[in-house]
């Protein structure tokens, strides 16, 4: 099965980012607030929504009703996901002394390199896209898993950890897209799955410099 090929593209790839100063500082409580709130106002304004996009446009290019299907509704499962981060953050900055979501930053470097990647690769073919789409959903599943189940009990994040979880049933829509790029890999041409390995690769890579990002804050050079 394709994934389990991308699996082995994924582990190392998702250790550093569960190791990262940003997760590990969720985790034990150590993270600066501003990262925090800088990660929610890029998440929710600019690469989810990009995402959510990327999506609809990989469901337009679906071979069949099936893919097509669950892709859109994981478009809505995106924005309604970006809707729920912004206020379950906004409840829980006011009552922990984080600062407010900033309402006029705009987007950063590398949100935006990350947002054009899930574009470019959609427009291109409906197997990019699948293997460009897939790193956030499977990365998402696996971190959020372990920021709530490693999370120091009574740190300053203990209860965002709870609060960020999308839930046990999550697994489940992880579980489908999986399946779907299996599906794809068995049907398409060898072409087109070193297609589906390499933007799965790429996209992989984005996973950490996003956590990156949201650590050091970055902004556009003068």
């Amino acid at each position: 099965m394709l994934h389990e090929e991308l699996r082995t593209i994924r582990d190392p790839v998702l250790r550093k980012v569960q190791d990262h100063p940003f997760w590990s500082g969720l985790r034990d409580g150590s993270l600066p607030g501003e990262a925090l709130a800088y990660f929610v106002r890029q998440d929710t304004a600019f690469l989810l929504p990009a995402y959510a996009r990327a999506l609809a446009r990989c469901a337009a290019a679906a071979p069949d009703d099936a893919a097509a299907l669950l892709l859109g509704q994981s478009v809505v499962g995106t924005l309604e996901a970006r809707d729920e981060l912004r206020a379950a953050y906004t409840s829980f900055a006011a009552g922990h002394g984080l600062p407010a979501l900033d309402e006029g930053s705009a987007v950063a470097p590398a949100t935006h390199a990350h947002a054009s990647f899930f574009g470019a690769a959609t427009a291109t073919s409906f197997h990019a896209g699948l293997g460009a789409l897939l790193p956030m959903v499977w990365f998402n599943h696996e971190v959020s898993d372990r920021l709530k189940d490693g999370v120091v009990a009574g740190s300053r994040y203990a209860d965002w950890s709870v609060t960020y979880h999308p839930g046990d049933s999550y697994q489940y829509a992880v579980r489908a897209f999986l399946d779907l790029v299996d599906r794809a890999g068995e049907e398409c041409s060898a072409a087109e799955r070193r297609v589906m390995v390499e933007q799965f690769s790429i996209g992989a890579q984005y996973e950490w410099d996003f956590a990156e990002s949201c650590l050091r804050q970055g902004s556009w050079p003068m």
